[in-house]
């Protein structure tokens, strides 16, 4: 079991970020997930009418909603599925802005989500001398590419848990994850 407390983010704590919650939490991380988005948003009739809940809003409660809104469409799009996972896992969505939490590794899943990130952490001000650090990664935001990211995070994890000195040993770590995987990887270094 890994020391290394993670999160990882997207927009909504919905697709992305819940698939590697699951999937590294089933691994045996300790982590947690978070959305950074001003509510949560997920598919609608048309991508011009997306759903839209504040953050708060359950996955029991989204569900709910979605089934009585359009059931086939709903579990047709995989959206049904995805809430019955989400909340196997935890009661709703989380906004990374409102989390008292302090991580080892904050794992990005999208540039503008990393950017907002890095943006609370310049609102909230340092106030120790407790680094964390901020990886991203880009996530296409469909079922597959969550799992994909997923897969490809959950390696990341493990080269980083294998380290036994993480702040040295980070940048030849995502120097080799980027040769491997074939992605651009971002990487900052903040404190707490």
């Amino acid at each position: 079991m890994s020391n290394i407390k993670f999160a990882v983010v997207c927009s909504s704590n919905m697709n992305r970020s819940m698939e590697a919650h699951s999937f590294l939490q089933k691994k045996g991380f300790n982590i947690r997930s978070y959305g950074t988005g001003e509510k949560i948003k997920i598919p609608g009739k048309s991508e011009k009418e997306p759903n839209t809940y504040p953050f708060g809003t359950s996955y029991d409660e989204i569900y709910s909603d979605l089934k009585s809104k359009d059931k086939e469409l709903y579990t047709k799009n995989g959206m049904l599925h995805i809430m019955e996972r989400n909340r196997r896992i935890k009661r709703g969505p989380e906004k990374f802005q409102e989390t008292k939490n302090k991580y080892d590794i904050i794992l990005t899943v999208e540039e503008k989500v990393y950017d907002q990130v890095l943006a609370d952490f310049e609102a909230r001000g340092s106030e120790s001398e407790e680094s964390v650090h901020i990886i991203n990664m880009n996530v296409v935001d469909n079922p597959e590419d969550a799992t994909i990211g997923a897969f490809l995070l959950c390696d990341l994890a493990h080269e980083l848990d294998r380290s036994e000195d993480l702040d040295n040993d980070i940048e030849e770590i995502i120097q080799d994850f980027e040769s491997k995987c074939e992605r651009e990887v971002l990487h900052t270094v903040l404190f707490y």
